[in-house]
């Protein structure tokens, strides 16, 4: 018999997902035998599901299906009936429209067992569906094979909030009465893993893709992570965060809590903020208010652990009753961080954001290392038949950039599902003395990109030796971020779209050919009318 054979069991919850439900657990099946046991829960599913189930357990005795009566509302309840019926020495979760890769299981058992962890975790990629597009999650923590002692010696721990990328020791789990909320409980994951980490566990992390987080952001009905348009997910978000945070500071783990503040302000407080400009006004005054609100109870400490964007959007909203400045702090919120102007100054020369808010300080930017300064670039592109040309422009920031000395640029754009550089330029970076700002122009050759997204990525390289990588915001105006048609030698016609990301980041759609032109005309008029 295999030395890890029988070990785990496998909780799958699912409603409603006779799509994709099957896949999910012959992945897990798939694992071999140190799978004992899949535990199909089912949330009270009125398609298909259920008879797909027992379809399964027919085919596998490994299969064992749950059916709740009742629908619960959430994920928690049929994940925490899945704890109460595993019967194998370890456990782990998996959502119904995800999978577990080849190997998965045995790579989390091999380390807990090798280290005699209670917990191991490996990584979770984020994979965009139809295009397969990956983007590894919280990759920090798993580059390489670790132990961890107790969590409180390795504080990122709290960023990676998923409960799927990791395998339990089940009678952990019940001896500490680890369970997640029941019922309509958005974002239960951050109260579960707050949980384990403040039990003490020893925890093993393996740098092996265990979990493959499916994101379809096209499907009829949004997961709760993409579905963020209502005031009430963000309500929802901070709720969590609260009693995450409520759960650390109550068993002592000072420290844990006070990073799980610091992530709050990195990374969620980041991400709605660059959404704000999608929502409208009555929205944005309530996320203004309750943002405030939540904000007041952080104190000095949680604020000078996060990183100085997210400490910054903190402090403007905390300054400012009304919302404010939201096109400037969506730039902030980006990734990589660009802080425009104005560069306002305070009586005594400190940098702040702004005149009216000096009590907001940005003495940070004088200094941090230039590849880590939050600097901004303009980017103008308009598609034309005789040549497209990107203009930039790169300011000034508080004398850090001036000091350095501005000499070249380069230039990528990059296709955002297969990560292949279209093209590639470099050019000069001019002083424009009267503007304090530097600047570049740059010909496109939009026929080399092909069809596709296109990200357009920047390395600023300076006279003393350092460098800058960074994205541009995209420039609004006459004759700017509009879709036109230009010919093209190599394609015949080409459709171009240069457009602002969410972060305001200039990207480029590009269609190539009559029948890629007309595809695309063709979903929008589809859309159009659907409206």
């Amino acid at each position: 018999m295999p030395p890890h054979a029988s070990q785990v069991s496998v909780v799958v919850i699912g409603y409603d997902d006779a799509a994709h439900v099957t896949d999910a657990v012959r992945s897990a099946l798939a694992q071999g035998p140190a799978v004992r046991e899949v535990i199909a829960v089912d949330d009270c599913s009125s398609d298909g599901s259920p008879g797909l189930l027992d379809a399964l357990a027919v085919e596998d005795t490994r299969v064992r299906v749950l059916r709740r009566e009742v629908n619960s509302g959430g994920c928690g309840t049929p994940r925490n009936d899945g704890i109460d019926a595993a019967t194998a020495p370890y456990t782990m979760f998996l959502d119904s429209d995800d999978m577990l890769p080849p190997g998965a299981v045995e790579a989390l058992l091999a380390a807990a067992d090798r280290h005699g962890a209670q917990v191991a975790a490996g990584l979770c990629v984020r994979r965009e569906l139809p295009s397969g597009r990956e983007v590894p999650w919280q990759p920090e923590l798993y580059t390489e094979p670790a132990l961890v002692p107790h969590p409180a010696r390795l504080r990122r721990l709290v960023h990676d909030t998923l409960c799927v990328n990791k395998l339990y020791r089940t009678d952990f789990l019940r001896e500490h009465a680890i369970r997640f909320p029941d019922g309509r409980f958005p974002y239960e994951d951050f109260v579960f893993s707050a949980r384990v980490l403040a039990a003490g566990p020893r925890m093993a992390l393996v740098p092996d893709t265990v979990y493959v987080w499916h994101v379809r952001r096209s499907a009829e009905r949004l997961s709760i992570s993409l579905d963020r348009a209502g005031i009430d997910n963000w309500q929802a978000r901070m709720a969590a965060a609260a009693q995450a945070y409520d759960i650390l500071l109550g068993a002592g783990e000072k420290r844990l809590a006070r990073a799980a503040r610091a992530k709050f302000l990195d990374h969620e407080l980041r991400m709605y903020t660059r959404e704000l400009d999608l929502r409208g006004t009555e929205y944005r005054r309530e996320w203004w208010t309750l943002t405030r609100a939540y904000l007041s109870a952080f104190d000095a400490a949680e604020f000078a652990l996060a990183p100085a964007p997210g400490r910054v959007i903190a402090r403007v909203v905390l300054a400012a009753e009304e919302p404010r400045d939201l096109p400037r702090l969506k730039e902030l919120a980006a990734r990589p961080a660009r802080l425009h102007p104005p560069y306002a100054r305070a009586a005594d020369g400190t940098p702040v954001w702004s005149a009216d808010l000096p009590q907001v300080p940005l003495d940070h930017v004088l200094v941090r290392p230039m590849h880590l300064l939050p600097v901004a670039v303009d980017a103008e592109l308009r598609p034309r038949a005789r040549g497209t040309r990107l203009r930039l422009r790169l300011h000034e920031l508080y004398g850090r950039v001036a000091d350095a000395g501005p000499a070249s640029v380069n230039l990528e754009f990059v296709h955002r599902e297969g990560g292949r550089v279209g093209t590639a330029a470099t050019a000069p970076l001019l002083a424009d003395p009267e503007f304090d700002t530097w600047s570049a122009e740059v010909p496109v050759d939009l026929a080399a990109l092909g069809s596709g997204t296109w990200d357009l990525r920047l390395t600023l390289r300076f006279h003393d030796g350092t460098s800058r990588d960074t994205t541009a915001h995209a420039v609004a105006g006459p004759g700017l971020l509009r879709r036109g048609v230009v010919p093209s030698g190599r394609h015949g016609v080409l459709l171009v779209q240069p457009y602002a990301t969410h972060s305001g980041a200039l990207a480029l759609r590009v269609a190539t050919g009559i029948q890629g032109v007309t595809s695309v005309m063709g979903r929008r008029l589809r859309r159009l009318l659907h409206w």
